[in-house]
C-alpha cells in the first residue's frame, strides 16, 4: 500500500489517499530521494500522470473552473521567461519579512510589466498577495509553513484549506504548485517529518477531488544538507537516516503524481576565498571529477550533479528537478568576503544565463533548469547576519540592487504629429458585451516591446491624454514599454464603443475584469 498509517484511527484517511493515488502508481516498486540548500561547498575537500477520478456528477461551477485553468494556463506555457538568445524559465522568490515593501498589487504590476520574470514563489498563502497575481497569468507556487504541516496531515483539514487558500483563487491566479513546507527533512522536528508526506497525499487528494491535480503539483523543497556524501559529484548520496525515513516516500509520491524535486543550493553558503571563483561560475575554475572524468567549472553543477547522483542510486534519476531558491547577497558585515553589489551580479548574472543556456551540467547535459532567484526584495526585518537581508534583485522601492537584465526595455511617450495607423481591429460584429461589469484593455504576455511602442505612439498621437504616461506623471512608474504601453491601449479602449475589436491593436492586447489601477495610477 503506497499510504501506510502506524494508528489506525487513520485507516480511512489512508485508504481514501490510497485509492487515489493507486489508480495511476505503476505496479512496480520505487524509490526515492530529496535535496536542500546547504552550507556544504561541494567539491573541494569538506567543500561540500495521474488520470483523473472519475466523477459521475460534476457541477457546472467545477467544470467551467477547469476550462477556465486550462485556458488561463496555455499563454503561461508559450510565454516562458526569455533572455536575450536563450531560452529558459526564470522566477523569483518573493518573500515579505519586511515593514517598507510595496503593495502586493504593485509588486505583482512591477514583476508584470517591467520585468522579464514569470513565476513567483511565496512563502505563505496570503490571500492578498495570491489575489494581487489575479489576472497577470504568472504561475504562482504558493508554500505552505511547516507549522501547519501536521493538522494537514488530516483529509479533511486538507480539503478545507484547499477550498480556502486555493480553490477561490483559481483560475483568476495562476497557481501551479503548491509546496509543503521548506527544508522540513533536515529540522530534525520527528513529528512534523512523519506528517510530511501524509500532508502531501492528503493536498493532493484535496486537488484530485475538485479536478486540479492535473494543473497543480506538490512537492517540498529540501537543502543539500541531506546529502551524506556530494564529493565528488559522481558520488552523490543521501543520508540513510534520512532516505530510509521519508525521502523513499517523499520520491515515490513524486514520481506518481509527475511532481519535480525542489532543491535550494547556495554557492555563496560554504566558500572560502579558494572556492569564490568557483562558486562564481568564473573561467579559471575547474575542478576534475576523477570517478567520471567530467571536469566542472562552477560549484552550482557540481552540487545539482551530486543531487542527480543521489537521486540515480535510488532510480529515481527521471525526477525532474527545480531550483527552488539560490542566490548571493549584496551587502554582508565590513571586509566579508565576495559580499558585494558586483559579486551578487555577477552569480545571478551567470546564473540565469548558465541556467537557461540548454548547455546542462556534465552529467545532466542538454536540458534547462526552472530556477527561483532568491528574492525579489531585500528584507529589512529578516533576522541573522547583515546579508540575510540583502538577497533582493530590487529595493523596496523597486529600484534594482544591480543590473541583471530582467528589466524591461524602458518606454518613449511621444506625440507624432502623424501618427502610423495601427490596425485596431476589424469590426465585422460586435462583441457581446460581457456581464462581469467594467473592463480594461492590457497587452497580451506575448505582445513584444517593439510593437507596443507602436502603439503608444498610435494612441497619444490620436490626440489622446497621454500625460499620465510622461515623466512626472501619476502612471510614469514603473518607467517601461509594457507599462505604458498598458495605460495608454486602455485610455484608448475606454473612449470607445468597448467592443471586442477595439481592445486588439494588431492581436496584442486582450481584455480583463481585473483592475490594473495602482496607486495614484488610475486606469
Amino acid at each position: 500500500m503506497y499510504v501506510t498509517s502506524k494508528d489506525t484511527k487513520n485507516m480511512n484517511k489512508a485508504t481514501l489517499q490510497d485509492q487515489a493515488l493507486n489508480q495511476y502508481i505503476p505496479n512496480k516498486q520505487r524509490k526515492a530521494s530529496p535535496r536542500q540548500h546547504s552550507f556544504i561547498c561541494l567539491f573541494i575537500p569538506h567543500l561540500y500522470e495521474t488520470t483523473l477520478t472519475d466523477h459521475a456528477i460534476m457541477d457546472n461551477k467545477l467544470s467551467m473552473l477547469n476550462l477556465a485553468v486550462i485556458f488561463i494556463s496555455i499563454p503561461v506555457l508559450i510565454a516562458s521567461t526569455y533572455i536575450p538568445g536563450v531560452k529558459g524559465t526564470i522566477g523569483v522568490n518573493y518573500g515579505r519579512v519586511a515593514n517598507n515593501l510595496p503593495h502586493p498589487v504593485q509588486a505583482a504590476h512591477f514583476l508584470l510589466h517591467s520585468t522579464i520574470i514569470n513565476r513567483v514563489r511565496l512563502y505563505d498563502t496570503n490571500a492578498d498577495t495570491i489575489k494581487a497575481f489575479a489576472h497577470t497569468g504568472i504561475a504562482v507556487t504558493v508554500n505552505i509553513p511547516n507549522n501547519q504541516i501536521s493538522s494537514l496531515a488530516k483529509l479533511s483539514y486538507a480539503k478545507e484549506w484547499l477550498e480556502t487558500n486555493i480553490v477561490r483563487h483559481v483560475p483568476a491566479t495562476n497557481i501551479v504548485r503548491i509546496l509543503v513546507g521548506n527544508e522540513v527533512v533536515s529540522t530534525g522536528d520527528k513529528l512534523t517529518v512523519e506528517n510530511l508526506v501524509p500532508a502531501m497525499q492528503a493536498i493532493h487528494t484535496a486537488l484530485v477531488g475538485v479536478s486540479l491535480d492535473r494543473l497543480i503539483k506538490v512537492s517540498t523543497p529540501h537543502s543539500l544538507g541531506i546529502l551524506l556524501t556530494s564529493s565528488p559529484p559522481s558520488a552523490g548520496k543521501f543520508r540513510p537516516e534520512y532516505e530510509n525515513q521519508v525521502l523513499k516516500q517523499i520520491l515515490d509520491f513524486l514520481k506518481a503524481t509527475g511532481s519535480p524535486f525542489l532543491i535550494n543550493p547556495y554557492p555563496f553558503f560554504g566558500c572560502s576565498k579558494d572556492t569564490l571563483d568557483y562558486a562564481l561560475f568564473r573561467t579559471n575554475s575547474k575542478v576534475l571529477d576523477e570517478n567520471t572524468k567530467l571536469t566542472y567549472t562552477n560549484m552550482l553543477d557540481a552540487q545539482l550533479d551530486a543531487v542527480h547522483s543521489a537521486l540515480k542510486l535510488l532510480h529515481f534519476d527521471d525526477i525532474e528537478i527545480v531550483i527552488a531558491e539560490t542566490g548571493w547577497p549584496s551587502k554582508g558585515e565590513p571586509g566579508q568576503l565576495g559580499v558585494d553589489v558586483d559579486s551578487a551580479a555577477e552569480y545571478n548574472g551567470k546564473l540565469m544565463q548558465h541556467v537557461s543556456s540548454g548547455v546542462g551540467t556534465p552529467l545532466m547535459p542538454n536540458r534547462t533548469f526552472e530556477t527561483y532567484i532568491f528574492g525579489l526584495f531585500n528584507e529589512n526585518l529578516k533576522p541573522g547576519p547583515t546579508s540575510e537581508r540583502n538577497f533582493g534583485l530590487f529595493q523596496p522601492d523597486m529600484t534594482p540592487v544591480y543590473d541583471i537584465g530582467i528589466l524591461r526595455k524602458k518606454a518613449n511617450v511621444n506625440y507624432p504629429s502623424s501618427p502610423t495607423p495601427v490596425v485596431v481591429g476589424v469590426p465585422i460584429s460586435p462583441e457581446p458585451k460581457p456581464n462581469s461589469g467594467k473592463r480594461w484593455c492590457l497587452p497580451k504576455p506575448e505582445a513584444n516591446d517593439e510593437n507596443l511602442q507602436k502603439n503608444i505612439d498610435y494612441v497619444c498621437g490620436l490626440g489622446i491624454d497621454c500625460g499620465p504616461i510622461k515623466e512626472g506623471g501619476a502612471c510614469f512608474y514603473p518607467d517601461t514599454v509594457r507599462a505604458h504601453a498598458a495605460y495608454a491601449m486602455n485610455a484608448y479602449y475606454q473612449t470607445t464603443a468597448k467592443n471586442g475589436y477595439d481592445c486588439d491593436f494588431a492581436q496584442t492586447a486582450a481584455t480583463t475584469i481585473s483592475n490594473p489601477s495602482y496607486g495614484k495610477c488610475i486606469y
